[in-house]
């Protein structure tokens, strides 16, 4: 279930939670909160980035060798709209 976050409307008559921003799971399907669950002042619902944890194990997943060993093949784009297989 994503996590979704609301935020007051009116920054002057929100509470703590929605001044700062409430955090509520729900389902996709389900209809937008309108109102705060704490104080029922009028919220909007905000869109946020989630953060993505990388590291350098990504380099060791993308290898030729590791690519090779579970069957994918790596194109290397040659101009011209042809590509050579590297891997």
């Amino acid at each position: 279930m994503p996590l979704y976050v609301y935020r007051c409307r009116v920054a002057a008559e929100a509470c703590d939670s929605c001044r700062d921003g409430v955090e509520v799971f729900q389902k996709i399907s389900e209809a937008a909160l309108t109102a705060c669950p704490e104080c029922g002042k009028p919220v909007v619902r905000l869109l946020h980035a989630t953060p993505t944890v990388r590291d350098s194990s990504d380099k060791k997943i993308l290898s030729d060798e590791n690519l090779k060993k579970h069957g994918f093949k790596k194109l290397v784009n040659a101009g011209g709209g042809k590509f050579d297989e590297a891997v």
